[in-house]
């Protein structure tokens, strides 16, 4: 699967790239967003290209597809898992940190998503912007 595949089918749920950065950059406090942003994309594509990256994007997909489960509730784990194994993968514990403020605040698109895809997507999002920020 290529990261267009990938992100193809996110599409298909609403969730597009511009949005996933329009959600990053609603929590983004520095300076130079703009640079932040380009580098953020770039940073973004290239995990998309990534198969474990892909496969965990596609689990939550699939889980949303095939699982009912009405709202968010208390004892469901699973995709909180999602989310922080995504948010880890890419950008290590500090991104951990990232996930859980996110997946608190929910910004814009995650706010709308339904339980796996918004921890899924969150965790992509915190994983990404953790990788950027600490890279020197």
């Amino acid at each position: 699967m290529r990261g267009g595949d990938i992100l193809g089918k996110l599409e298909s749920k609403g969730i597009t790239l511009e949005k996933m950065l329009d959600t990053a950059m609603e929590l983004y406090i520095g300076e130079n967003a703009g640079d932040v942003r380009e580098l953020l994309e770039e940073t973004m594509l290239r995990y998309l290209d990534d198969i474990n990256v892909q496969s965990l994007l596609m689990a939550a997909l699939l889980l949303e597809e095939n699982f009912d489960v009405e709202g968010d509730p208390v004892n469901l784990v699973a995709d909180e898992l999602i989310g922080i194994s995504i948010a880890e993968y890419i950008g290590g514990k500090m991104a951990l940190f990232n996930f859980f403020y996110y997946d608190t605040r929910k910004p814009r698109i995650l706010k709308e998503l339904p339980p796996f895809l918004d921890d899924a997507v969150g965790g992509f999002i915190a994983g990404c912007m953790t990788k950027l920020l600490s890279e020197d």
